[in-house]
């Protein structure tokens, strides 16, 4: 019996989706799934969830128990075989609400501000250390356990992991499994489940900027056509005046006419990640390329009441279900209890395997998971400008993991003033200036910096 642990359980429609799936899976149904979180009422509503789970698809084989606060983190960690965490340190209220606004004053504009920019990078600055906590628990109570990272910047804190903790990391996202659908379907091209098992793909690269290298439809390149038709679309989506008839998903479309490969995450999303498209002086970009500023405030308000709802709905269900997600966390955890082995696109040390980007940078490629755990699997070198626009991020990347680990305020001033979308808009100045008022907005939230 296999126990695994769920780090920020109060996620409940994640922790449903992942701890779900392990119950629709033969080797993990009889587990002890350990949810743990610092809120109470959302810790009740996913053990209320996941107890009637067991119950309806299950015959209540897993055991479920519930860990509230730091006082009971180590027993909700001691002895566990997987640990999953989504947590968010700070959540909607103070912490993203802080991320836009006091950058709003200094006339940065952001879209999501999970994964970088100066909001990612101070996401990364308050969860790492919490973080860091659970790694020495888990060194103390759960040696041989692997740690499954969904919370973002993925990048950031797979890598604070990696390079301070003895603890076996591997970052999991959910762009590389809908890659190749998102880029078909907003050409209009065909998609369906016998065209999908016909695809092959191959991607590598870094969280929410891994490029699609290669797809094909029996062994046939269908990156002619693909170009062809985004041609034609592009053409079409900027004399549009009707936002509601634009695509949204233009950038990754123009991304990959410029650099010639399309990328794994969402345009509102890479809107972020470079110089190119949220700019002050340019203001008609926004509506042109159809880039929905503010997004991530918008949605979490927008989850927070849906989840209300839903739940109030969910549990009135009495036939409550689940069927597989396209997560990857089960599929991991039975090939290494089982030796079957699994193939993902998981975020790993390079160590060599993108012999064109640092080898201390956490890269996202394919990798074979089965008893001796997750292998990343060489990739090689990547086409230089898809390896340069990786390395404007990955510089962000490591500097935030510097002044995390070392509390040198000046790595924070460094990685915001590379930060490509950052030091397109503010001046050094600026930018010093608005680091010091994000670390004063988020007072004891951070650790002291020197």
């Amino acid at each position: 019996m296999a126990k695994i642990t769920f780090m920020g359980a109060g996620s409940t429609v994640f922790a449903r989706n992942v701890l779900g799936d392990c119950m629709c899976r033969e080797a993990l149904k009889d587990s002890h799934f350990a949810l743990y979180d610092i809120d109470g009422e959302r810790l009740k509503e996913s053990e209320f969830i996941l107890k009637t789970l067991n119950a309806n698809i299950n015959d209540n084989r897993a055991t479920i128990t519930t860990h509230l606060g730091e006082r009971s983190r180590k027993a909700a960690l001691r002895g566990a075989d997987f640990v999953v965490n989504a947590i968010q340190v700070g959540g909607y209220e103070p912490s993203t609400v802080i991320d836009f606004e006091i950058p709003k004053k200094f006339g940065l504009r952001q879209t999501i501000a999970d994964t970088l920019g100066i909001g990612g990078i101070f996401r990364a600055l308050r969860t790492i250390p919490v973080m860091l906590d659970f790694a020495h628990d888990i060194e103390e109570v759960a040696p041989n356990a692997w740690f499954l990272n969904y919370t973002n910047p993925m990048a950031m804190l797979t890598g604070a992991m990696l390079q301070a903790t003895d603890v076996k990391t591997v970052g999991l996202c959910h762009s590389v499994q809908v890659c190749a659908q998102s880029l078909l379907e907003t050409l209009g091209m065909e998609w369906n489940d016998e065209r999908s098992a016909r695809l092959q793909t191959r991607i590598a690269g870094i969280n929410h900027m891994a490029w699609l290298l290669e797809i094909t439809e029996n062994g046939k390149d269908l990156y002619p056509e693909i170009k062809k038709l985004a041609d034609k679309k592009i053409k079409e989506w900027l004399k549009e005046t009707d936002p509601a008839k634009k695509s949204g998903n233009m950038i990754r479309i123009e991304m990959m006419r410029r650099f010639g490969y399309y990328v794994t995450e969402s345009s509102e999303h890479n809107a972020e990640y470079q110089p190119y498209w949220i700019k002050h002086r340019y203001p008609e970009l926004i509506a042109d390329w159809n880039i929905p500023l503010d997004e991530y405030p918008r949605r979490c308000i927008r989850q927070i009441a849906d989840w209300k709802k839903q739940y109030a709905e969910l549990s009135q269900d009495p036939h409550l279900s689940h069927t597989l997600s396209r997560e990857y966390g089960s599929g991991i955890m039975e090939a290494i209890v089982t030796n079957k082995p699994y193939q993902i696109g998981g975020n790993v040390m390079n160590n060599g395997l993108i012999s064109n980007l640092p080898c201390n940078a956490v890269v996202e490629v394919p990798c074979l998971v089965d008893a001796n755990g997750i292998q990343g699997t060489y990739v090689g070198a990547l086409p230089p400008q898809c390896a340069a626009m990786n390395m404007t991020n990955i510089n962000v990347q490591l500097l935030t993991i510097e002044a995390a680990l070392t509390l040198k305020k000046e790595h924070i001033y460094h990685a915001a003033l590379l930060d490509p979308h950052t030091s397109a808009e503010l001046s050094i100045d600026d930018t010093v200036k608005l680091c010091d008022a994000l670390i004063k907005a988020h007072g004891d939230m951070l650790p002291k910096y020197k």
